[in-house]
C-alpha cells in the first residue's frame, strides 16, 4: 500500500510533464525529488507513505521575480527564534526589493552563523517569508527559499516563489524551525509553491543509533580526574569559554561507558559547596554534548537526577517570572520569563524514550539547562523577551507557596 502510494504520487508528476513547458518541468523534478528523499529517510518528519500527501500549487512563471539586492555589511548577529521554542543564530546579509502584482515588497536574507562555519554551507542564503495564505492554503508556520551568494548577480537576485518549501514543522513535531522575521511578513498572497500539509502532525522518531561519540578533548576533560573531582565551570567572562557555550550541542550515544564517569564528575560540580546550583548542563564543563543534571524540586526529597539527550517538545503558552542565576555567568541574577509547564523528552540508560509533563519551577529549571545544549544563555532570554509584549495575568489567577518552602 505504501508503495502503492509513493508510486502513484511520482507518477502523477511525471506523467503531467508531458503539457508543461521546460521550466514547468524543472519545478516538478525539485518536488520528485523531494518526494523521493523524504520517502527515503527512516527517522525524517514524514512515514513513507505519506509523501503521496504532499502538495502545490500550480506552478506559475509570474511568481519567478528579478528583485534588487543590497548586500548588507557589519551586521549585528541575532537570535531568530524557533518553533520548539528555543532559537539560532543568524544575521542579516542582504535586502531585496522586487515587484509582483504591480506592488512593491521587501524582504530580508539571512545567513545562519552555524552554517556559515561549515564550508560546505558557506555560501548558502535563508529566505523565510509570511504571507496572506498562512494558515489556509499554506503552511501557518510561513515558507522557506533557499539561496546562495552564486545567484547574486550583480545587484540582481532572482527569487521563485514556485520553489517555496514548507519547514519540516510542517509535518512533524520536534523540529526547531525558524520563525520567520516579522519584516519578513508579505502583505499579498503568494500563490506558488508548497501547500499546506492537510493530515495530523508526526512525532519525530527517536533515533537511539544517532548519538555521537565522546571526542578526544571531551574524553579529557572526563578523564582528567576520579569520579567525585570537581570540573572547571566555563565562564561568560573568558571568551574562549564563551565560545564553547554558545555552541550547540550534539546527541551521545545512550549507552557511551564515559557518561557514567561524567555524570558523576557533573553532580560533584553541581553540588560544589562553594558554588551550589540547581541544574547543569554539560557544555558548561567544557563538552557540548546534549546530557544535563536537574534537581526535582517536583518530587519527594527533592531529588537530583541525570538526563541524557532531553528535548523539550511542548511549552505552554502560560508564562511565569521569576529570578535566575547561572553558574557560568558571575554576579548576574535577573527575572525571566519561561513557559510554566513542559513536555520533556529524554533516554533513559536502558535506551527506552521517555515522556514526562512537568510544571513550575522544576520545568524553568529544564529551560534553562536545555537551552545551554543549544548555546542559549538566560541574557538571551531576556533581549528576546524585550521585543515581545505579554498580558500580565495578575488580577485572573493567583499563586501562593507556604512560607517555609524553598523557592528560586
Amino acid at each position: 500500500m505504501k508503495k502503492t502510494l509513493i508510486a502513484s504520487f511520482l507518477l502523477a508528476l511525471c506523467l503531467s510533464t508531458h503539457a508543461q513547458s521546460k521550466y514547468e518541468q524543472q519545478i516538478t523534478a525539485l518536488r520528485e525529488k523531494k518526494a523521493s528523499e523524504l520517502a527515503k529517510e527512516q527517522y525524517g518528519p514524514l512515514k513513507s507513505d505519506q509523501v503521496a500527501f504532499l502538495d502545490y500549487f500550480p506552478v506559475d512563471a509570474g511568481y519567478k521575480v528579478n528583485a534588487k539586492i543590497e548586500v548588507l555589511f557589519d551586521e549585528p548577529i541575532f537570535r531568530m527564534p524557533t518553533y520548539d521554542g528555543t532559537s539560532n543564530e543568524y544575521k542579516r546579509y542582504a535586502i531585496i526589493t522586487f515587484t509582483l502584482h504591480g506592488k512593491q515588497h521587501t524582504l530580508n536574507i539571512y545567513q545562519s552563523v552555524a552554517l556559515f562555519q561549515n564550508p560546505a554551507y558557506k555560501n548558502h542564503l535563508f529566505l523565510p517569508f509570511l504571507d496572506l495564505t498562512n494558515g489556509q492554503e499554506s503552511y501557518s508556520g510561513g515558507r522557506y527559499i533557499d539561496l546562495s551568494t552564486d545567484d547574486i548577480k550583480g545587484n540582481n537576485v532572482e527569487i521563485d516563489f514556485n520553489k517555496a518549501y514548507n519547514p519540516y514543522c510542517a509535518y512533524s513535531n520536534g523540529y526547531r524551525c525558524p520563525v520567520p522575521p516579522v519584516e519578513n511578513n508579505l502583505e499579498t498572497k503568494i500563490m506558488a509553491g508548497e501547500k499546506a500539509f492537510h493530515k495530523s502532525k508526526n512525532e519525530r522518531p527517536v533515533n537511539l543509533n544517532a548519538g555521537q561519540e565522546f571526542s578526544a578533548a571531551d574524553k579529557k576533560i572526563i578523564l582528567s580526574g576520579d569520579e567525585n573531582a570537581i570540573l572547571r565551570v566555563l565562564q561568560t567572562t573568558d571568551d574562549k569559554d564563551l565560545k564553547v557555550l554558545k555552541a550547540t550541542s550534539s546527541d551521545v550515544k545512550y549507552n557511551d561507558p564515559l557518561i557514567e564517569s561524567l555524570s558523576k564528575r557533573m553532580f560533584a560540580t553541581v553540588r560544589d559547596p562553594n558554588h551550589p546550583g540547581v541544574g547543569i548542563a554539560a557544555p558548561q564543563i567544557g563538552i557540548n554534548k546534549n546530557l544535563i543534571w536537574v534537581q526535582r524540586f517536583d518530587k519527594p526529597d527533592q531529588p537530583f537526577e541525570f538526563y541524557v539527550n532531553p528535548k523539550i517538545l511542548w511549552r505552554s503558552k502560560l508564562k511565569r517570572k521569576g529570578a535566575e542565576g547561572c553558574l557560568s555567568i558571575p554576579n548576574r541574577k535577573e527575572d525571566v520569563l519561561r513557559s510554566y509547564a513542559i513536555r520533556l523528552q529524554y533516554i533513559n540508560k536502558e535506551g527506552k524514550v521517555i515522556e514526562e509533563n512537568i510544571e513550575g519551577f522544576t520545568a524553568v529549571i529544564f529551560q534553562h539547562e536545555t537551552d545551554h545544549l543549544f548555546g542559549i544563555l538566560f541574557p538571551d532570554r531576556l533581549e528576546e523577551q524585550s521585543k515581545e509584549a505579554y498580558a500580565p495575568l495578575n488580577d485572573k489567577i493567583e499563586f501562593s507557596i507556604q512560607p517555609t518552602t524553598l523557592t528560586p
